[in-house]
């Protein structure tokens, strides 16, 4: 019988390259840490170029257009003389009160007019400042709170109503 406790030289045959526990851990460094760094300095490197936007030319104006601003500041002459009805109608209202699009009232329908009027200048007013239906605040349009009531007041005047056109507050004096 043979004694299979005994160390013989059959085991040495079936031994690795890895001999302590140093090159084990040696050896994992360099076949998991060492693959993903390496990974990662690739991605920098491919990611790091200056790249044109798609379908620009110009890489100057790509890199302005990835790093705009997200507001604006608009600045405007609080001076400025405040549009009449009849302007304001022309430059925001016209376009769909006009032709009667989304369901507006017609500019001079009185049979259309007749139910908002009887509303009264307040209803009408705040309905043209937050918005009806389809129709946007303001009417779409960027106009100070007199403008929006002139342009209101001059569409419903031509609709049946004698609502008095709103003036600008006097300018408090001067000290």
């Amino acid at each position: 019988m043979s004694d299979h406790g005994t160390a013989s030289g059959h085991d040495e045959d079936h031994t690795g390259p890895i001999k302590n526990p140093k090159q084990l851990l040696l050896a994992v460094a360099y076949s998991f840490i060492l693959p993903v760094f390496i990974i990662i300095g690739l991605v920098y490197f491919v990611t790091s170029g200056n790249k044109p936007a798609s379908g620009s030319v110009d890489p100057e104006r790509a890199t302005a257009e990835r790093i705009q601003k997200v507001g604006l500041v608009e600045i405007r002459d609080a001076n400025r003389a405040l549009r009449s009805g009849e302007q304001v109608f022309k430059l925001v209202c016209s376009g769909c009160h006009l032709t009667g699009a989304a369901g507006s009232p017609k500019f001079g329908d009185a049979a259309a007019w007749a139910p908002r009027i009887k509303t009264g200048f307040d209803s009408l007013w705040k309905s043209a400042m937050k918005g009806k239906n389809a129709m946007p605040a303001q009417g779409g349009g960027d106009l100070a709170d007199l403008e929006v009531a002139r342009g209101m007041v001059y569409m419903a005047n031509a609709g049946g109503a004698k609502f008095e056109e709103p003036k600008e507050p006097a300018a408090a004096p001067a000290k």
